[in-house]
């Protein structure tokens, strides 16, 4: 079936973009949402494990407030536990002044000697059982123990987030739901929804393979019990109407167990509310097995992103950018390449699958890289300032200039642009982030045609005269604006010179 798109109609929707920018495409109904996202466990560094929650959960987020629902993002942080009790037991031993002394510098080691500490003394190990206890009954000394933990991972999360544009993600760990937890059992034994086994009680959802430990044979609970309050808070406290889980394919089964569950006490209805596991695959090395460090440990995002950083400032260096660029621009443009470059590299591949990392492809400026458009867009907006044109000298021609689109490449290039809401909707349904990725690099592939093909700035040979043509201006500052709002839904931060 072949389908013609009238000239003035595409000629219209250009000009909305140049009027009104990029606005987001008509929805019949607008959701309150709630994403959980990145989760990374306090006393731990966050590793290359939590980024594709983080990039694939803040993209979402970024899409569906765009289109414009109520987001609310959670940081479900693994903060409390039998652990603590080792840490806390380790700080008071090593730092008996710790209340007045913040003492702990390097909160990987410190976890590392008080689990080995945990492992091999037995009398320490009695007293982190006990410091479980105290810090259950709410003990202040043991609770302050505890808070200071936290806060220096907090400290060490926040400025990952900060480096990856991350913002108001609102933290609710673990420790959030501990009252609602008992009360949310109380509730499940007065229904007599548990069943005993083995001294434990569980719940098992029907066409489950396996049952959800509510409550272990010690009396105490679990991460499924943990889980199944988050979502009766998430379902009936927050009200959402759809709450998207941003965790990888190896949850799926004890996720969808979950939400099994909370179907069968009622608490779900999937006629009314929408829970969905937005799965993801593992990030691979080169060798195709799971992305370590040579000495086999797990990486560490930030030693990631510093190593992103120094390999696109010699990537910009190569390029002699420092040359044009003044130091700020050439930071803002370092810092550009290098986040851009590892978050594109993410979402540019289907989140189902797994994928390998590798920054000598991410940092090529050919092909489907964030480099590449990047690169792309600064083209775009030189040509704008090369023209003579600003922000409001642009807006001054936009209402009286004609855009007909004669030539064939500036019609092909406007109806590229025209593309962007069904991309987004279909987004919105399958929550597929490479489908924008390759409409950006489609579009940036379509303009470079368009601009090899149409002059926007000619000079004359003989007289030296320079002929401006405004409506292929205009097409290049709506290509612009498509794609900025592109990036900015894919949280990539953009530059006007690189």
């Amino acid at each position: 079936m072949n389908i013609w798109v009238q000239r003035n109609f595409i000629s219209t929707e250009v000009r909305k973009i140049l009027l009104h920018g990029v606005t987001p495409p008509f929805i019949p109904n607008k959701y309150s949402v709630i994403i959980d996202m990145s989760s990374p466990n306090i006393a731990k560094e966050m590793h290359v494990g939590h980024l594709r929650s983080t990039i694939i959960g803040e993209s979402i987020s970024r899409l569906l407030s765009f289109l414009g629902h109520k987001v609310l993002k959670l940081n479900h942080l693994g903060d409390w536990g039998t652990q603590f009790g080792m840490l806390i037991t380790h700080l008071k031993d090593v730092y008996p002044d710790c209340e007045t002394s913040p003492p702990i510098s390097d909160l990987q080691e410190f976890y590392k000697t008080s689990k080995a500490r945990f492992d091999k003394e037995e009398e320490f190990n009695q007293r982190a059982h006990l410091a479980v206890v105290k810090l259950q009954q709410n003990d202040p000394d043991y609770v302050s123990a505890w808070k200071q933990i936290c806060d220096i991972s907090r400290k060490e999360f926040d400025d990952i987030y900060r480096r990856l544009g991350i913002k108001n993600l609102v933290e609710r760990g673990e420790s959030f739901y501990q009252s609602r937890m008992e009360e949310f059992v109380e509730d499940l034994k007065s229904q007599k929804a548990l069943q005993e086994d083995e001294g434990r009680l569980i719940l098992w959802p029907p066409k489950c393979e396996v049952p959800l430990t509510v409550v272990k044979s010690d009396g105490s609970f679990t991460y499924d019990t943990s889980d199944l309050t988050a979502l009766l808070h998430r379902l009936h406290e927050e009200k959402a109407d759809w709450v998207l889980y941003v965790v990888d394919n190896g949850q799926a089964v004890h996720l969808n167990t979950v939400f099994a569950g909370a179907e069968m006490l009622g608490y779900y209805k999937p006629d009314v509310q929408r829970v969905q596991h937005i799965g993801f695959g593992v990030v691979l090395g080169e060798d195709k097995k799971k992305f370590k460090t040579r000495s086999g440990d797990t990486v560490r995002l930030v030693d990631l992103l510093n190593e992103g950083l120094e390999r696109a400032k010699n990537r910009l260096l190569e390029k002699e950018r420092n040359k044009e660029l003044t130091e700020a621009e050439f930071e803002r443009a370092q810092k550009a390449v290098a986040y851009g470059c590892i978050k594109y590299a993410d979402l540019s591949h289907s989140r189902t699958i797994d994928y390998v990392f590798s920054f000598d492809r991410m940092l090529d400026d050919k092909g489907n890289t964030a480099v590449y458009l990047l690169y792309a867009y600064t083209r775009i907006r030189s040509i704008i300032r090369n023209a003579g044109y600003s922000d409001k000298s642009i807006n001054e021609i936009i209402d009286t200039l004609p855009l007909n689109f004669d030539h064939p490449m500036e019609f092909t290039l406007a109806k590229a642009l025209c593309r962007l809401p069904d991309i987004l909707l279909k987004i919105q349904n399958d929550f597929l982030l490479h489908s924008l990725c390759d409409y950006l690099y489609d579009l940036s592939c379509v303009f470079t045609n368009f601009y090899d093909t149409c002059y926007c700035i000619e000079r004359n040979q003989e007289t030296g005269d320079v002929q401006i043509n405004k409506e292929r201006i205009l097409l290049c500052e709506a290509t612009a604006r498509v794609m900025k709002c592109g990036f900015d839904i894919l949280g990539i931060e953009t530059v006007e010179k690189m």
